[in-house]
C-alpha cells in the first residue's frame, strides 16, 4: 500500500483554525492524505469551532488539542501554518523535502461582540478555510 502524503496543520493553540482545517481535509481528502493537526501549545478544542463544523456537517467533537510532535513534524510532506504566530515560531523542520506553507486566517476565538457576531466570525473563518482546503484537494497546492 502506498504511503499517503502527510499534511500537518499548525496553529498556536490547536483549538480552532487548525482543527477546522483538519476536519475539512479529513472529510474531503482522507483517501488521498493523512491529516494531523497540532499547536505550539494545547488550548483545548473550542466549542464554537465544534459547533460551526457541525453546521457544515462535520463532527470534530472527538478531536484532541495536541502540542506539535517532532516526529510527525519531521515526517510530514506538507506543514501548513494557519496563524502568523505559529508561522513565526514553528520549530525547525529537519525534513528538507517538506513543503511548508502559511495560510493566514484571523483567529475567530478573538472575536468580540454579541454571541451572534462572534458566531458570524467563526462561520466566516470556517468558510474561508473550507475554500482553501477545496483548492488544495483540487490542485495539490
Amino acid at each position: 500500500m502506498e504511503k499517503k502524503p502527510l499534511v500537518y496543520f499548525l496553529c498556536t493553540g490547536n483549538s480552532c483554525r487548525s482543527q477546522i482545517a483538519d476536519g475539512f481535509l479529513k472529510a474531503m481528502g482522507s483517501d488521498t492524505y493523512e491529516v494531523k493537526s497540532a499547536g505550539l501549545e494545547a488550548h483545548g478544542l473550542n466549542p464554537r469551532a465544534v459547533q460551526v463544523m457541525k453546521e457544515a456537517g462535520i463532527d470534530i467533537s472527538g478531536h484532541t488539542s495536541d502540542v506539535i510532535d517532532p516526529d510527525i513534524l519531521n515526517r510530514a510532506d506538507f506543514v501548513i501554518t494557519l496563524c502568523g504566530h505559529a508561522d513565526e515560531h514553528c520549530p525547525v523542520i529537519s525534513n528538507k523535502n517538506v513543503v511548508k506553507w502559511h495560510w493566514g486566517f484571523d483567529d475567530p476565538a478573538k472575536a468580540t461582540g454579541t454571541e451572534e457576531e462572534i458566531m458570524t466570525r467563526f462561520r466566516f473563518v470556517r468558510d474561508s478555510i473550507k475554500n482553501r482546503i477545496e483548492q488544495f484537494v483540487k490542485e495539490g497546492k
